[in-house]
């Protein structure tokens, strides 16, 4: 008995010594990324913002892997399947969020299969509509929005997408009834949207700045808690009153749950560094792109937001009968 007991803590200590000395040494080899969307979209972007940055902080290469499909879903269940070693993360986005209830049939759970590291950046978007629409400012759209029998059509990237489920959030909260028009990506809804086949849009800041300046398109409010500074005149739906509204499209590093907090606070402390770096501070001023305060940028506040996020969208999509195509 004796034995048993000494034998259990001489390997409870060793446990504990070979954690310590993983974290000291972490990392001594390359970190996959893995980015749960195709190359050439926002998250891979993102990820490529931060790479060179980051793996300069960690001292070693960060390899990314595209992994897209099911909605960001199944990249995420590779990565929460990984080793809670540091070697493997996520670079994750509200899509996760509204994933836990847009697809019930998912392999993992966000909040008990992931410890977030940490906010890598929230992203301005906009409410906009075709260059034709007779309003040209918020009050005069939702006027036009609110007349009787009016056919409102607004097109989206894909059911279950942020540009989808934000949408639905804002008609509700402005108490409008729409037709949603899906499109198979941002781009082909884009096209429409200036080609006047449908009448509004929610349309990443950095996009709509040039097309609203040239007139080819007009924007009507900005869809999270900052104005976008190359459209200074436009406020956001908090700015107007609708507080609920103020909803970021915001990008998130994780790694799988049991990664020993010594690991994901290395991580964290690289993930600042890297936001420090003047080419990227740079190359988010150009894009509408922004940094979370400080004392947001932990990885509790991190796992904070991942919840309320869950939260909200799960209502949005139970409340509207979503489903996943």
């Amino acid at each position: 008995m004796i034995f048993t007991r000494v034998f259990a803590a001489a390997l409870f200590a060793a446990c504990l010594s070979a954690t310590g000395a993983s974290a000291q040494t972490y990392p001594d080899h390359p970190v996959t990324m893995i980015v749960t969307f195709p190359p050439g979209g926002a998250d891979d972007a993102t990820a490529r913002i931060v790479q060179d940055p980051l793996q300069k902080a960690l001292g070693q290469p960060i390899v990314i892997e595209n992994i897209g499909g099911a909605g960001g879903m199944i990249g995420a269940a590779k990565a929460a399947r990984a080793a809670p070693d540091g070697y493997t993360i996520l670079l994750s986005q509200p899509a996760l969020a509204a994933g836990m209830t847009l697809y019930p049939d998912r392999t993992f759970d966000a909040e008990k299969d992931f410890v977030p590291i940490g906010l890598v950046n929230i992203t301005s978007n906009t409410l906009a509509g075709r260059p034709t629409l007779p309003a040209d400012n918020f009050k005069d759209l939702l006027t036009w929005m609110k007349q009787p029998d009016r056919s409102i059509k607004v097109g989206h990237p894909g059911v279950g997408s942020f540009g989808h489920l934000a949408d639905v959030l804002i008609m509700q909260g402005l108490g409008v009834k729409v037709i949603q028009v899906p499109y198979r990506g941002a781009g082909p809804a884009l096209v429409d949207l200036l080609g006047g086949q449908v009448d509004l849009s929610i349309i990443a800041a950095v996009v709509a700045g040039p097309l609203a300046k040239s007139g080819k398109m007009k924007v009507y409010a900005v869809i999270g808690k900052r104005r976008f500074t190359q459209l200074p005149d436009v406020p956001t739906f908090g700015d107007l009153g609708y507080t609920k509204l103020n909803v970021d499209f915001w990008h998130m590093l994780l790694a799988p749950a049991g990664t020993p907090r010594p690991i994901v606070d290395k991580l964290n402390a690289a993930l600042r560094t890297a936001l420090a770096d003047p080419k990227v501070i740079k190359t988010y001023a150009e894009g509408g792109i922004y940094e979370y305060p400080p004392e947001q940028e932990t990885p509790e506040a991190s796992a904070a937001l991942l919840k309320s996020e869950i939260g909200l969208w799960g209502q949005v999509i139970r409340e509207n009968h979503i489903a996943a195509q």
